[in-house]
């Protein structure tokens, strides 16, 4: 008797090997290249050398700097290894090859006896266990075990077998002696994706102990929570808990059916990220971090959407397609493929993003070659050496083609070559030819997805003839004995579509086809901040307009004919509105391809006299107000400004938090600017504070005299605050400059924006 598990794996579908596809688009292409580029360009010694050093051995080369000359060194070079791996797969270029066997070696030199390896000490994972500070070492240690297991499915490498092997003996001996109570308090630091890599290695070892040692990684309680519908995610680091499920459902693929409560807690997770946490490109997470569901309108900064969230959640979206076959995970595969991970990279120099902001004004910030190594690098990396992975995949005679890319199929398993010429989103015509190499007639299954955003009905015709199909949930079925040359011509008809946000039905994004659109707002002070650990996020000094006026109908109505009301203009993708306030300012092209401006993806559409409308002009009204009243200013927090204001200080840091430049102190820490003032004049000084710092004290002194003591408001909220202080003359003592000096009573406390030196405001 067939059981369920049986006929589940039958229905399974599977991937074709990297080399069977070739994409042929120029964009892709590019992309593509640009990344081989980057992964030639580095010296495998600089990413070895920690861990040449921890084992003791002479490093044969400097560390590369930033993320990869701190605690989380190491982890670039787990996802180089995978980056390297899909290419040699996709090219078999010998250079990458030799390059992957000698830092195959050099690790298995680099590896103790007791098979740990890695480019830290192992007192970082010490400090874990004894609740004592360390960065990540776990997510580290899941980028070095994926990346071997990568060379390993890649070349057939014996070398990369058997570090990972010892290194996976390693893991399963430090979790074996694991209590609840610490297996609680390790779990409680990221630790990526090390429960679906130990099942990838047990997959290829079958080692029990490797199985065992993947389930200490499991969280239970988590996965219970959400497989029975309950959204918990509110507060939870995004990136941190992507992976988790992956692990979930990597133990289902792993152990099979008797684990299928781990398959139905992805499943259910993968539907409230996208349908209760995500945005019109497909990313989440503001700061990282989910919000409450369905509450994204009041999340828009400078700091949504992570890429590698997005990178993580094609990963579990590719195998929940594979093992279900339902196409809304091939759909949220298209959108965020094309709206979040292309969109990542600058197609001129291959470098790619961290965050992908959504709030209106901002724009898009690249990593550098070699000098921060994000974790967004390092997905970015492994992200464009597999673009290839997911438009066909087979079952027997069945082919599904999920993605209308243009690219070039080595169906090996039917001795059938497929070409697709896609003119998505160009066009609306997509061209499949079909080449036997002169064998007989094959019967096959042609499954071609019908995308959520077709309008209007799809044409099929195969050799200019209307196709006999028939219609599934996943698309159309073409069955039929394919002979050499057969072409199948496919329309799919594209419009413009509304995306609006839950808890704002009149905060609208819009698309065209797959592909979001966004509108350019200019290169006015592209200037960047830091936030985190070397991260560059971009600011918005100046005020943005984030709303459209209708004129001469509601919001509503305008939003109801969208097809009249942004119009797509002749010989391109270039899209302009009608009917409203704008039309002569905004125009607006597929996001991915935005690299330059600021730009707005989401629009508040309103009526002339909304309060939204009342409260956006105050702000320009003041604004103007303040311009003319400033008598010196600071950009806090960035350092040319802050250094022509002569900063000094001990125990302060700068960075950016919610699109503001900040500088803070810790307690018993300060910083001080000079500034202008007017001798004679009625002098104010301008500050603005971040109700995050909720409750704490700032105190401000003049020329070395207390000025104010600043109690914050006790209620902690997401919110700026501004407050302008009297400087009595006698501070002044009759000078030009004056000496301001910012120091926290008792915790942390900063200030944020531009600092000023002003005269009282003529109006309010």
């Amino acid at each position: 008797m067939m059981t369920k598990q049986t006929l589940l794996r039958k229905s399974t579908l599977r991937d074709f090997r990297l080399d069977q596809v070739t994409l042929t688009g120029a964009y892709h292409a590019n992309a593509f290249a640009k990344e081989l580029q980057y992964l030639h360009s580095y010296e495998a010694d600089r990413l070895l050398a920690g861990f040449r050093e921890t084992k003791g051995l002479e490093p044969k080369a400097e560390k590369y700097p930033g993320w990869e000359n701190t605690e989380i060194r190491g982890h670039t070079l787990g996802h180089f290894l995978t980056a390297c791996a899909q290419a040699y797969s996709s090219t078999k270029d010998p250079v990458l090859l030799e390059k992957l066997n000698y830092i195959v070696s050099e690790l298995s030199e680099s590896q103790f006896d007791s098979g740990y390896l890695s480019a830290f000490p192992e007192s970082l994972i010490d400090n874990i266990e004894r609740k004592q500070p360390a960065w990540v070492p776990w997510y580290t240690m899941h980028k070095i075990i994926a990346g071997l297991i990568s060379v390993y499915h890649a070349t057939q490498s014996r070398a990369a077998f058997d570090t990972v092997v010892k290194l996976g003996d390693w893991v399963a001996s430090r979790t074996s002696l694991w209590s609840d109570e610490l297996q609680a308090t390790v779990l409680a630091v990221e630790y990526g994706g090390m429960n679906a890599c130990l099942y990838d290695l047990y997959k290829i070892s079958g080692d029990r102990k490797h199985l065992d040692a993947a389930h200490k990684f499991d969280e239970l309680p988590l996965f219970e929570a959400i497989r029975q519908g309950r959204d918990i995610l509110k507060g939870k680091h995004a990136n941190t808990t992507i992976p988790k499920f992956l692990g979930a459902l990597n133990r289902y693929l792993a152990v099979g059916e008797s684990e299928r409560s781990y398959f139905e807690a992805a499943e259910r997770f993968w539907d409230i990220v996208v349908y209760q946490h995500s945005y019109i490109t497909g990313g989440n997470s503001e700061n990282e971090h989910f919000g409450e569901p369905d509450k994204l309108d009041g999340r828009r900064t400078d700091v949504t959407c992570e890429t590698c969230n997005s990178y993580n959640m094609l990963k579990l979206t590719r195998e929940l397609f594979k093992l279900t076959g339902d196409r809304k995970y091939a759909d949220y595969y298209e959108r965020n493929y094309v709206n979040a991970i292309l969109s990542s990279q600058n197609p001129d120099t291959g470098m790619t993003m961290y965050f992908q902001p959504m709030a209106t004004g901002y724009f898009k910030i690249y990593s550098s070659p070699f000098e921060h190594f994000w974790c967004c690098t390092g997905t970015g990396m492994e992200s464009f050496t597999k673009l290839n992975d997911s438009i066909y995949f087979h079952n027997a005679n069945e082919l599904f083609i999920n993605q209308y890319i243009s690219s070039k199929l080595n169906w090996e398993e039917q001795q059938i070559t497929l070409t697709q010429s896609s003119g998505i989103p160009e066009n609306d015509r997509v061209t499949i030819k079909v080449e036997t190499d002169g064998q007989a007639a094959k019967e096959l299954k042609l499954h071609l997805r019908i995308p959520y955003w077709i309008k209007g009905e799809i044409e099929a015709k195969v050799n200019g003839a209307p196709a006999a199909a028939e219609r599934t949930e996943h698309g159309l079925v073409i069955g039929r004995k394919w002979s050499d040359g057969d072409t199948l011509e496919l329309t799919l008809p594209m419009g413009i579509i509304v995306s609006r946000l839950p808890d704002n039905k009149y905060a609208a994004g819009f698309q065209y086809g797959p592909v979001v659109l966004s509108a350019a707002l200019g290169t006015e002070d592209l200037s960047k901040a830091q936030t985190g650990i070397m991260v560059q996020v971009p600011t918005r000094k100046m005020l943005v307009k984030d709303f459209i006026i209708p004129a001469g109908m509601s919001p509503e109505q305008w939003l109801d004919g969208i097809d009249r009301h942004l119009v797509k203009e002749e010989g391109g993708l270039t899209f302009r509105l009608r009917h409203t306030d704008e039309d002569e300012r905004l125009v607006f092209t597929p996001h991915y391809k935005q690299h330059r401006e600021r730009y707005g993806i989401y629009w508040n559409i309103v009526e002339a006299d909304s309060e939204q409308l009342k409260r956006h002009l105050e702000l320009g009204r003041m604004e103007q107000l303040i311009k003319d009243a400033t008598i010196d200013s600071v950009q806090v927090g960035n350092d040319q400004y802050e250094l022509q204001h002569e900063i000094k200080g001990e125990e302060t840091f700068g960075g950016a938090w919610d699109g503001q430049n900040g500088r803070l102190a810790h307690a018993g820490g300060w910083f001080s600017y000079k500034m202008a003032v007017e001798p004679g004049g009625d002098n104010q000084l301008q500050v603005t504070y971040f109700l995050l710092n909720h409750n704490r004290v700032m105190n401000i002194y003049v020329n070395g005299s207390l000025l104010v003591s600043e109690k914050l408001s006790p209620e902690r909220k997401r919110q700026f605050v501004t407050q302008n202080y009297p400087i009595p003359a006698g501070l002044i003592d009759g000078k030009e400059h004056a000496e301001f000096k910012f120091v926290p009573e008792d915790k942390v406390n900063g200030i944020y924006g531009m600092l000023r030196t002003m005269r009282p405001l003529s109006e309010l």
